[in-house]
Formats: structure tokens, sequence, C-alpha cells
């Protein structure tokens, strides 16, 4: 698996290369700028871009902008944005056109080796890996809008929440412990509220429910 990534710090950048390699990932190209990073993406075609949200020679959304226009390019590239902070604006952009693919980290929230690199393989197969307080902070925008068309309970918030992370409905009823059952009644009532069309793709679901919060904006 082909992996560009993006990363302005030396010392993180030499790190995260060795620990893709010692899980067989190839990399087709580590950069530490904007500039060399839109190059990459372009003659690379990588099956999946790891990317901080600000590279020079700005320093402010020069990674991640730099990846959106990729994936506009190429539809469905699996991008996996790693930043300190949770850019509002720029995951709701990622996540708006739903054709899966993404994630969204913390870097200080990534607390071992394996949880990182199941974040690149899920979002590289077309899945997602949000960090929690993104989803929070997104939801959380969402929350107070009287335009949605109908008000989640806090359950199902919850389960929407743990949904975004990429866990299955089992997963998510062991989390809460509740029954399985219970789970699929929550996640009817989301998607009955929202007017969306359940689907047996969980991520596609979740891509589908995050954008339809934001442009209810």
């Amino acid at each position: 698996m082909r992996v560009v990534l993006a990363e302005d710090l030396f010392l993180l950048r030499d790190g995260l290369v060795r620990l893709l390699e010692a899980h067989d990932f190839e990399i087709a190209a580590a950069v530490e700028s904007g500039p060399e990073l839109a190059r990459a993406l372009a003659e690379q075609e990588p099956d999946v871009a790891v990317v901080d949200v600000r590279l020079p020679p700005t320093h402010t959304d020069e990674g991640l902008q730099c990846a959106l226009a990729a994936r506009r390019e190429r539809p469905g590239l699996p991008v996996l944005v790693l930043s300190q902070h949770v850019e509002q604006l720029y995951a709701r952009e990622l996540l708006a056109d739903g054709s899966g693919g993404v994630g969204y980290l913390l870097k200080d929230r990534v607390f071992d080796a394996e949880q990182f690199v199941d974040a690149v393989r899920r979002v590289a197969a077309g899945g997602t890996a949000m960090d929690p307080q993104v989803i929070q902070q997104l939801l959380a925008r969402q929350s107070g809008d009287d335009r949605l068309p109908a008000r989640l309970t806090p359950r199902e918030l919850e389960v929407l929440e743990l949904m975004a992370q990429g866990r299955t409905n089992a997963a998510i009823a062991a989390r809460l412990v509740v029954t399985e059952r219970a789970i699929a009644k929550h996640t009817a009532n989301i998607f009955a509220k929202l007017g969306l069309e359940v689907s047996d793709d969980d991520n596609r679901r979740v891509l589908a429910v995050l954008a339809y919060l934001d442009h209810g904006r």
C-alpha cells in the first residue's frame, strides 16, 4: 500500500515513515511543504495520503487544501488528516462529498502504533477514522440549530458519534453496555429523523449524516 506523507516536523515525519514501513506500507513520498505535497499527490497517485493541516509556506491550511484539491481531481482519494487542533471547517469540507476514505486524528490523542496503523488502513480501504473529539465538536455545533428537521436524543447523538468512529453496531452495543438490537433501533431512529435511507455500509451512512448536518446549517 503506497502512502504520501506530509509533515513539516522532521522528527515526527521520520518517525511516521519508519512506523509505516515497519507495517509493510510503501512510502511513495514524505514531504514537508504544501507545494511538495501537491506534486507528490499528482505524480505518485498514492493509495492513501497522510497529511498535516498546517504546512509551509503559509502554515495555515496548506496541507489540507492540497489534499482537498487532489481529492477533487481524484474523487475518493483516501485522506487521513493529522492535526493538533480540531479544524471544524476543514473537517466538514473533507466529509462533505460523502465518498468515504477519510479520517481526522488529533496528534496528541494517538496513543499507540496500532491505533494509528489501523486508522491508515481503514481510511485506505474507504472507511472512516475520526477522533471522538472531532465528532463531538461537529455535532455540538449542530445541537443548538433549530433548523434541523428533528432533534436527536442524547443517546442517539452518542450512538452517532460512535458510528462516526467506524464502530459496528455490535461494538457500539458493547461500548454502551446495551443489546445490539437496541443499537439497531437507535440507528433506525437516527436515519428516520434525518430523512436518510438506511444503508448496510456504516462508513457511508455516517459520512452522509455528517454531511447532512453540515449542510443543514
